[in-house]
């Protein structure tokens, strides 16, 4: 099944600006470590790092999965969609979860939750356990779900990427920042999926209002996407920021991976702050 993205997101993607680089400019744009990669708009030209490498790419994975619950189970503005009920199994394996340090969010027997409840909870804290139960529901099997994500990869030329889990918690799944741009930029045509990265935070049963780990949101022209952290993977983050350049926007879309800190969340966070002020350096738009 093929999402369609709304006309106002083609329309706006056709009046982006494609702002002037050279060679030395470019170079002085990427992270001091890791990797990253950028490009304007939906379409055209990636400008990647010359340090391009498979590597661990954390909870950025969950991209992908959301973006298969929602072409599998499409929502609508007027419409939350499926909804999971809890069992104890589920129960099991957040306890199991939360023992080995991962990012959950927790669940009891008999709760319900709906698809974008569900959704939520992936994008804002990045559960992991919500992203076997949403591979579950949408193809009965967490390894069945896993070949879809690597079906899926293949079809958009992600030629470079590897999926072994839903959540990204594998240091198995890899992928470069080329990559995980094409998969950006497919993600954030399905409105339902670009409005929940948006939000800074969401209600969802049991915990309530969960935050989302993007500090940066709704400040400097950021609107998402997702980003992610691992001893493993380091820090990582999937962007999207528009901006004005002389009068016009310009929506700046890219990845960073393998950033180094105390800190990996905020150390994937600021090196993409630091990668969009280089490329535009001008005040967000209002």
């Amino acid at each position: 099944m093929i999402i369609r993205s709304s006309l106002a997101v083609l329309a706006l993607s056709a009046a982006l600006v494609a702002l002037p680089s050279s060679p030395a400019a470019a170079a002085s744009v990427w992270p001091a470590a890791g990797q990253a990669a950028y490009g304007f708009g939906l379409t055209g030209e990636v400008h990647q790092s010359g340090r391009v490498r498979r590597a661990p790419i954390a909870s950025m994975s969950k991209v992908m999965t959301a973006y298969l619950v929602l072409r599998a189970r499409p929502l609508t503005s007027s419409s939350n969609g499926f909804t999971m009920t809890v069992s104890q199994g589920d129960v099991d394996d957040y306890r199991r979860r939360v023992a080995r340090g991962e990012s959950t969010v927790r669940v009891v027997r008999g709760e319900h939750i709906t698809e974008r409840q569900a959704l939520a909870a992936l994008l804002l804290p990045s559960a992991n356990n919500i992203a076997i139960m949403l591979a579950r529901r949408i193809a009965g099997t967490v390894s069945g779900f896993v070949a879809r994500m690597n079906s899926t990869a293949a079809a958009l030329h992600m030629t470079h990427t590897t999926y072994t889990d839903p959540s990204g918690f594998a240091s198995s799944t890899t992928s470069t920042p080329a990559d995980q741009l094409a998969l950006a930029r497919t993600a954030i045509r399905v409105v339902e999926l670009r409005l929940m990265v948006a939000r800074t935070s969401y209600w969802v049963p049991v915990v309530g209002w969960v935050r989302n780990t993007d500090t940066l949101l709704g400040r400097d022209g950021f609107r998402g996407v997702k980003t992610g952290s691992m001893s493993a993977a380091g820090g990582c983050f999937m962007f999207r920021s528009r901006r004005v350049v002389n009068g016009r926007i310009v929506e700046l879309i890219g990845v960073v991976m393998g950033q180094p800190g105390r800190d990996l969340v905020q150390a994937g966070l600021s090196a993409a702050k630091r990668l969009v002020d280089a490329v535009a350096p001008v005040a967000a738009a209002p």
